[in-house]
């Protein structure tokens, strides 16, 4: 199992940006939208932050670097379903992904289920693996002062081989373990 942690912050564009407020895949009713080079989605790019984390692959911006074109206006969402690909070629599955949005507006309850349902489709994995929450700073900081929105994230990897037709999830290798493993071979 591996661990990894992400956390990504954007600031507001300014109103005659005319950008769009996109967190975890949904368009957000708000009068600005996040500053960046792609759609600027916090929730997103933190989450795809924590899955690269586990991996021990760097970050966002080593992948899909903002000095390159071919990144200008993505839809986030796409860099995470790449993500979520290197990690099956690295023989990892995504097991659980938890992230909170930390914002002092909009209210973003209405569309909590609808983020989770996006990011779960972009990795390939059940929405039940997926947790988004948000909340306020109480007016303290860049968030509270409504000047940007950030997110964190962690993310739950297992490492999963196929040896001899047997699937094995991880390194195990206590003394329990390898007497069952006799065992079952004996058997």
């Amino acid at each position: 199992m591996r661990i990894g942690l992400g956390i990504d912050a954007h600031a507001f564009a300014p109103a005659d940006a005319r950008r769009h407020l996109v967190l975890g895949g949904v368009q957000v009713p708000y009068e600005r939208g996040l500053a960046g080079h792609s759609d600027a989605d916090v929730l997103t790019h933190a989450i795809a932050d924590a899955v690269l984390g586990a991996l021990r692959a760097g970050d966002i911006g080593k992948h899909f670097p903002d000095t390159d074109p071919v990144y200008k206006d993505v839809v986030s969402l796409t860099l995470l379903r790449q993500v979520g690909e290197l990690a099956q070629a690295q023989g990892f599955t995504v097991k659980d992904v938890d992230s909170v949005i930390i914002a002092q507006e909009p209210k973003l309850a209405p569309y909590r289920e609808e983020m989770r349902a996006n990011l779960a489709a972009a990795l390939g994995i059940s929405v039940e693996q997926v947790g988004v929450k948000a909340t306020t700073t109480e007016w303290l900081g860049f968030e509270g002062r409504r000047e940007g929105i950030s997110a964190h994230a962690v993310a739950l990897l297992e490492k999963t081989e196929q040896t001899g037709g047997r699937e094995l999830r991880g390194a195990i290798s206590t003394p329990e373990v390898a007497l069952v493993e006799r065992s079952e071979q004996a058997g």
